[in-house]
């Protein structure tokens, strides 16, 4: 098989597992050439010299595919409508992946290439993330997952194999975390972090990137105020913006503030439980405006069904069925909800906490003379004897009957 593959597109990011497999690629798939594709979903500096190192290590082209926005608009927004979390997790990874793996397919589609490769390990979510992206789009496309087939068996092997190699690397064994950054979050994994029992070092300088630990937040809150147009963020502050730069400007405001630390054991897909730090600033701030805003532009019904379908979308988009009938389904459920969730959430940042400070919407159901201890014209107190009456009838029934048992 390794003969009738000739061209092979990469997902690349220049880290440790893609640095690796270029040259291992070269090795093991005699003739072929390797076309890298980096997905630029908000990784910033990480992007910086990637061609000039991916073409060191054998690529024949990097293409750098600026998917920002289309990210924003496209994965985050309707997760961020639906108020999707995945065991407290704001699927940072979850979202991109499928965003950069159709990228992927119109590349390699372009290009004429037989494989796509990708450095996902046989133990993570990627992997299937990557793989079910690709099959949705290409489905009789051949896939190379490394991790599962070269015998290279930890990130260490990986680094005695870019020494090797003279392959130049951005981390060392003592800081080799395992790292996800975009525009939306930054995950931490492996390393001391391996242990629960261990708590994350916090405040040594470099860990967080995004932000600081509460306790090196500011002593005076910060006072923010979002505007939201039928569930999507489209104010800060007064001042109208996009997408890409609310969440920039969101990230360095909550960051500065300690906000968006997460700190998880979660249930992957393939089974085992794994433990995470997830640094989500902008993300976080977010889905508490949203919520926020939905608690008076909501009806009672629809919110608390809401909740059960945002359980399910959550799960979808962990475990990689993005590109679903099920999930455009849901979207489009969701995006009726959120018809009247307009208004503007006003927010106080301090030492890690989002605390309310007031949210006003043209649509709100919150009605302050029905909502009142005090005499108002809509509710008549009495009508309450007649509705608990009915409403507890069966337990009075049934507990009339039990006399007779």
């Amino acid at each position: 098989m390794a003969k009738e593959i000739k061209k092979i597109v990469l997902a690349y990011s220049g880290g440790l597992d893609t640095s690796v497999i270029i040259p291992w690629l070269k090795e093991n798939y005699p003739g072929c050439e390797v076309i890298a594709v980096s997905g630029n979903v908000g990784q910033g500096t990480e992007l910086d010299g990637l061609e000039e190192k991916a073409l060191k290590t054998g690529a024949s082209k990097l293409y750098i595919e600026d998917l920002r926005k289309e990210y924003v608009e496209e994965y985050i927004w309707p997760c961020l409508k639906a108020d999707a979390k995945y065991e407290e997790y704001l699927l940072g990874t979850s979202h991109a992946r499928p965003c950069i793996a159709k990228r992927l397919v119109e590349i390699a589609k372009k290009e004429g290439a037989d494989a796509i490769c990708h450095g996902c390990t046989g133990k993570g979510n990627d992997q299937v993330r990557f793989e079910l992206t690709i099959k949705a789009f290409a489905p009789d496309m051949q896939i190379i997952a490394p991790w599962r087939i070269w015998n290279l068996k930890s990130r260490d092997d990986e680094i005695d194999y870019a020494e090797a190699h003279n392959i130049p690397l951005r981390i060392s064994r003592e800081t080799n975390y395992s790292k996800d950054k975009n525009l939306w979050h930054l995950s931490h994994e492996g390393l001391d972090l391996e242990s629960p029992a261990n708590e994350p070092n916090y405040n040594k300088e470099g860990f967080l990137e995004l932000g600081v630990s509460p306790e090196q937040a500011p002593d005076e809150p910060t006072y923010i105020t979002l505007h939201f147009e039928k569930g999507v963020p489209t104010a800060l502050n007064g001042e109208a913006v996009d997408g890409v730069t609310l969440i920039e400007k969101l990230n360095a405001i909550g960051g500065a503030n300690g906000i968006g630390i997460l700190d998880i054991v979660e249930n992957r897909l393939v089974g085992m439980k794994s433990r995470g730090v997830y640094e989500t600033p902008a993300g976080t701030i977010l889905y508490h405006a949203h919520d926020v805003l939905e608690t008076i532009t909501l009806d009672k019904e629809t919110a608390h069904f809401k909740a059960i379908v945002a359980q399910k979308l959550a799960e979808l988009v962990y475990n990689g069925q993005w590109f679903t009938p099920l999930r455009e389904s849901i979207a489009a459920f969701v995006d009726e909800t959120q018809k009247t969730v307009t208004g503007d959430v006003k927010l106080k940042l301090y030492k890690g906490n989002i605390i309310n400070a007031g949210v006003t919407s043209p649509y709100s159901l919150y009605n302050e003379q029905t909502a009142s201890f005090g005499e108002d014209d809509d509710y008549n107190q009495a009508d309450s004897a007649g509705f608990i009456n009915l409403y507890g009838l069966p337990i009075k029934v049934r507990a009339l009957a039990k006399k007779n048992w």
